[in-house]
Order: C-alpha cells, then sequence, then structure tokens
C-alpha cells in the first residue's frame, strides 16, 4: 500500500471539528482553511504560490485520479500548508503522470488527509468563513487544538509576499518566438503558467524579486511593467505600493491577483479581507466594457472596495456571483488589472484575451512614442 492510513482530526478556530485519516504525511499543521471548487488542476492547484500558508479542500470528492504530470506544476514545490480531500484516488491513471499526489506531498513533506465530510466542512466555511485550522495525527485534544489554531497567524496583516518570489534574483526569460517587447515583471509568487502566456504571445520577460526597488525597474527601461498574484495580505506590502506608484504612467502597467490588489492601493484603492474569497474554476464574470461574460479561474481571499476607486480609475470586471471588483483601469496612465487569472491553470480559456491587450497597450505606447518623437 503506497500510502499509510493514521487516523487524523481537523479542528477549526471556532471548535467544529472533522475526523478523516491522512494519506500522505503525519504530525500537526495549521493554516487558513480555504476550499476551491475546481474539479481538475489539484497539482496547478497545489503549487500556486498564492496557496502559501492555506490549507486547501477540494470540493470535487475524487482527488488524485490522474497523478502528477511533468510542467503541470506552477512553482518549484508544493505551496499549500496541507490538503484536504473527500476520496483519495491511489491507483492514478494517466499516460503522462509520473507518480501519484501522495508521493508528491510526502517529498514536499506536506499533509494531506481524506475521509472528512467536505461539504459539510465546505457549508461551514461558507457559512462562518475561511477561519484558522489545525490538523493533527498525533492528538486528539480538540480544546487544546483549538487553542493552538487560535494562535496561529490570521492571514489579514500578513505579509507572505515579500518571501515568495520564485526567482530571487533577476532573471530574463526568452520570447518564444519573435520578440515583440520586453516586460520587467515583479514576483511576488508568480504561476509559471503565466509567463508562459506573455512569452508565447512574443514578450521577453524579465523577472525581478517582489523586494526590488523603483530605481531598479526603471532602470531596465521595459516596455511594459507587469504585478504578478502571490499570497498574503495586499495592505501589508505598503513598500511594494509605494514602489509602484512611481512606475505608474511610465510605462503600461497590467496585473493579477495579488498584483490587481497592489495596483489598486497604489491608484489609492482600499482592500478588504473577504469572508471567504473565491477559490475554482467556475467563477462568472461580466466585462463592463463588451458585456461579454466571461467563466474564470480564481484564488484569492482579499478584494478591492468598489466605492473606494478615485475618479480616473474605472472599473472594468464584476464578479456576478457577489458583484465584486474584479478588474480595473486607469487609461489615462495605462494601468490596468484582473483580480482573476486569465491565464486559466487551472481553468477555462475565456480570459486570454487580457495578454493580448497588455501588448496591444505596449505597442500603441511604443508606436506614440515614436511619433511623438
Amino acid at each position: 500500500m503506497e500510502y499509510g492510513r493514521s487516523r487524523a482530526v481537523l479542528v477549526l478556530e471556532d471548535g467544529a471539528a472533522f475526523e478523516g485519516w491522512s494519506f500522505a504525511g503525519d504530525g500537526e499543521v495549521a493554516g487558513e482553511v480555504v476550499f476551491t471548487t475546481s474539479m481538475v488542476g489539484y497539482q496547478e492547484t497545489i503549487t500556486d504560490p498564492s496557496y502559501r500558508g492555506q490549507i486547501v479542500l477540494f470540493t470535487y470528492p475524487l482527488i488524485g485520479n490522474y497523478g502528477v504530470i511533468a510542467g503541470d506544476e506552477e512553482s518549484r514545490k508544493v505551496q499549500a500548508a496541507a490538503v484536504i480531500v473527500r476520496e483519495y484516488t491511489p491507483h492514478h491513471s494517466n499516460w503522462a503522470s509520473e507518480r501519484s499526489l501522495a508521493a508528491l506531498l510526502n517529498e514536499a513533506g506536506v499533509m494531506g488527509i481524506e475521509g472528512i465530510d467536505t461539504r459539510a466542512l465546505t457549508r461551514h466555511l461558507r457559512d462562518k468563513g475561511a477561519m484558522r485550522g489545525i490538523i493533527s495525527t498525533v492528538s486528539d485534544d480538540r480544546a487544546e487544538l483549538k487553542k493552538r489554531a487560535n494562535e496561529h497567524p490570521e492571514m489579514v496583516g500578513l505579509d507572505l509576499a515579500s518571501t515568495s518570489s520564485q526567482f530571487t534574483e533577476p532573471t530574463l526569460l526568452e520570447a518564444i518566438g519573435e520578440e515583440r517587447c520586453r516586460i520587467t515583471a515583479l514576483d511576488y509568487g508568480v504561476k509559471a503558467s503565466i509567463y508562459r502566456e506573455l512569452r508565447k504571445r512574443g514578450a521577453t520577460v524579465l523577472a525581478m524579486p517582489g523586494t526590488t526597488t523603483t530605481e531598479e525597474i526603471l532602470a531596465t527601461e521595459p516596455d511594459g511593467v507587469f504585478l504578478s498574484n502571490g499570497p498574503g495580505d495586499p495592505a501589508a506590502l505598503e513598500r511594494a505600493v509605494e514602489v509602484i506608484k512611481p512606475v505608474i504612467g511610465e510605462v503600461p502597467v497590467f496585473g493579477i491577483c495579488l498584483g490587481h490588489q497592489l495596483l489598486g492601493l497604489a491608484l489609492e484603492c482600499e482592500t478588504y479581507k473577504m469572508p471567504f474569497g473565491h477559490h475554482g474554476a467556475n467563477h462568472p464574470v461580466r466585462n463592463l466594457k463588451t458585456g461579454r461574460i466571461e467563466i474564470t479561474s480564481q484564488n484569492h481571499g482579499f478584494s478591492i472596495y468598489e466605492d473606494s476607486l478615485p475618479d480616473g480609475v474605472e472599473l472594468t470586471h464584476r464578479n456576478l456571483y457577489d458583484g465584486t471588483v474584479e478588474g480595473l483601469e486607469d487609461a489615462e496612465r495605462r494601468a490596468s488589472s484582473v483580480q482573476y487569472h486569465p491565464e486559466s491553470s487551472p481553468g477555462p480559456r475565456d480570459s486570454g484575451y487580457l495578454f493580448d491587450d497588455f501588448l496591444e497597450s505596449i505597442s500603441r505606447s511604443a508606436s506614440h512614442g515614436k511619433a511623438g518623437a
């Protein structure tokens, strides 16, 4: 048998407890418990740096059936603190799979548990909101586990992005095919598929750590600047916001997820912690410019207050589940962003046009610059 069956218990900060057993790892782990509604893409999900510090609950009941596939990872390691599923499938079947999900988690030292009533847990989180929890295979003392869950740091005010860059030194990623432009990307915990989408459209990307200064960004003489996704509370990244402010208006700027929130803060918007966030690959969003509805891939626990958008900043996309802000634009200063993931890994590909729009903005900017010269 490829995995153990140690009894496990999940205790949330409000004392709610759920029993199951481990299929990977043993011991104890704490984190913010969130649920994702994606039916596929578990490998991409758990290697997404935006899930750092979170215990990820999959609402789809069968996880692990197609194993782990080389090249589908979004970063170099498993980022989730732990994984919760209803039923783990140990006998994976896919022509491209290299090993099992349990093997990946065990190699990473990350716990995976199954057998929990994931429907009941999801409903609890939906009603009460995402909250801290602790998983243990070594203790069944519910009172003590609740105490330790409440001692774990809250996500509000937590800076995780400053230490989540996938590239700790400036790294040049050349365009796939003919080069159209050069983009400097600030990496706060980027997904690998985002860089692939930019590069296959002809962008050479200079990936730089999220701790890069304004002077270092502008010294690269970029055609455009990209702000990546990442984990944690955007309001905790005051230094990053101050770095971004002078860049806006110099060249076209485009942000995704955390990058969207940081751009919003740099434009004097305000952010807040959502009750349970958006996690999954089936969220409907309306493009307010075209009226078109996109089914989107999302992973975020914070959002921008719509009422805080200043003059000159336009709401461009709205979530059709709860009406929250999904996109904004400062057209005069060529800055735009979306809360969701147009690279769609995993998920539908309705929103890939946003990368095209960013590169078109860069092309227009370059043309105007030549005309002005």
